[in-house]
């Protein structure tokens, strides 16, 4: 049990996974032959054969490295662990709140790495969340850098199958697939949780992502500001899907080939997309689609004064199967609205190897300006909370639009639509928290507010999200459904 100053805290898993024991499939080689959603394979390339480089020697999770260390020794040698870090009596200075960050951090790593149901969960590659499991591959390649590993997020194509043969042959391809591309990072295949269309959003998806996430932070000494999403076919659904609701985790994503099924983005302010598809796509009118949504982020992009980093490339003269994962530029089409208005369009020589795009791109997890969208979020996540933002979890209507600026030590409020409450998170990396904070709201009310660092507040968003940037020592909860009442 993690302990709080001699008092029992709140156990670190928000929710109870289990081990299931399944095996993982053997790591295929070159590229997948993509499936559409409808379970019919493409016929067309997908690019180049990646197989001679092979598939890199697996490292165990689990295994004690240099980044999962369990603090024990030998049965009948045990060490008590030390906190290397003294935890100040209590939060009276910003140098108090990053000694309290730094201590509460190192007992969330250490209760982690010695949580038998975490590595047992890395040592078989699987979790589970209510009925549903999610097994996936695992690699490593090269080595961390000062900040530790990028992580590559990689989901497979198939989708709809009444046997899971389909899906099974995609992910083992997708082993590969990507990861070819990968120097240096820690690459992950989840195995989509039911052989449905939706196979890697369905409502279990999203509280086992946040799962895997933290797992490889706390053992692998994953970036967290370096997680990526990457996607083709069903996969390329899955990256629409899964960022739509939890854009908080990545820096930024890759979609090819997929289908958005209606979702608005607008919670990817703050999270570069890259959108795939070929010219020649028409199943579910995937090119198509795929390329209005390119120019629906222009439009956010004109609605918000920016945010949205995006780019689109419809491959010219290729169907569903196109190289996004080679070392050669691809032609894309250059006018995207052009396109869709005639149906022709010239076209320009692009750099479209996914990883090469998403490795350029670091999160900001504190950005000074918030789009939340409360109708996307994924009901089964345990979090509460988004960026810096939160709000309780029956609230599923609205939207909020939120900065901070610390020159003026203020919170600027633009909209919200919310029926309820909205807490604004605060961290000494955003704010002076020993200073009045102003709080500017969408009715055009000024509220100069004091706040009270709080180490529990501390303890509690570190469990969170297992996140060292999301822990937060103080807060400001304003209930909007009140202000509505007063402006009538």
């Amino acid at each position: 049990m993690w302990m709080k100053k001699g008092v029992a805290a709140a156990t670190i898993a928000a929710c109870v996974l289990q081990l299931a024991a399944c095996g993982e499939a053997d790591p295929g080689e070159g590229s997948p032959s993509s499936v559409s959603e409808s379970g019919e394979e493409a016929g067309e390339e997908t690019g180049e054969d990646s197989s001679d480089s092979g598939a890199p020697s697996e490292e165990g999770a689990g295994e004690s490295d240099s980044s999962a260390e369990t603090g024990t020794e030998e049965a009948g040698e045990e060490e008590a662990w030390v906190n290397p870090y003294t935890m100040p009596d209590s939060l009276e200075s910003q140098e108090d709140i990053v000694a309290a960050r730094n201590y509460i951090w190192e007992e969330y790593l250490n209760q982690a790495r010695n949580d038998e149901a975490r590595a047992a969960e890395l040592e078989e590659h699987a979790m589970t969340f209510g009925e549903a499991t999610m097994k996936y591959g695992f690699f490593v390649k090269g080595e961390p850098d000062e900040n530790g590993y990028p992580l590559y997020i990689a989901l497979h194509g198939g989708g709809g199958s009444d046997t899971p043969d389909l899906n099974n042959d995609q992910w083992q391809q997708m082993m590969t697939y990507y990861q070819t591309s990968v120097e240096n990072g820690i690459y992950v295949n989840p195995r989509g949780v039911r052989d449905t269309w939706d196979c890697h959003f369905n409502p279990e998806s999203y509280p086992l992502y946040d799962r895997l996430i933290e797992n490889l932070i706390a053992f692998y000494d994953v970036d967290p500001n370096r997680v990526y999403l990457m996607g083709f076919s069903a996969g390329g659904d899955g990256v629409y899907g899964v960022t739509s609701k939890m854009a908080d985790r990545f820096a930024a994503a890759n979609m090819s080939a997929g289908h958005p099924n209606g979702l608005p983005l607008w919670n990817l302010y703050n999270m570069p997309l890259l959108i795939q598809v070929g010219e020649l796509d028409d199943a579910y009118d995937r090119n198509v689609i795929d390329a209005q949504y390119g120019l629906l982020l222009d439009e956010y992009n004109e609605t918000m004064g920016g945010g949205y980093e995006h780019d689109t490339y419809i491959h010219q003269g290729k169907g569903h199967n196109f190289v996004d994962n080679g070392t050669a530029d691809q032609k894309v089409i250059e006018d995207i609205q052009g396109w869709l208005d005639t149906g022709e369009g010239a076209a320009i020589e692009v750099d479209a190897n996914a990883v090469r795009y998403l490795e350029q791109h670091v999160r900001n997890p504190l950005p000074e300006r918030v789009v939340w969208d409360l109708t996307q979020r994924a009901d089964q996540r345990q979090g509460a909370s988004f960026y810096w933002l939160q709000a309780d979890r029956r609230h599923t209507k609205g939207m909020v639009v939120a900065s901070y600026d610390r020159e003026t030590n203020s919170i600027n409020v633009e909209q919200c639509t919310v029926p309820g409450n909205v807490t604004f998170l605060l961290s000494n990396d955003m704010l002076d928290l020993f200073a009045p904070i102003t709080v500017n709201t969408p009715d055009g009310n000024s509220t100069e507010m004091t706040v009270t660092p709080d180490i529990d507040l501390l303890y509690e968003t570190t469990e969170e999200r297992g996140d060292y940037n999301y822990q937060f020592a103080a807060k400001i909860t304003i209930d909007f459904r009140e202000m509505e009442k007063t402006e009538e």
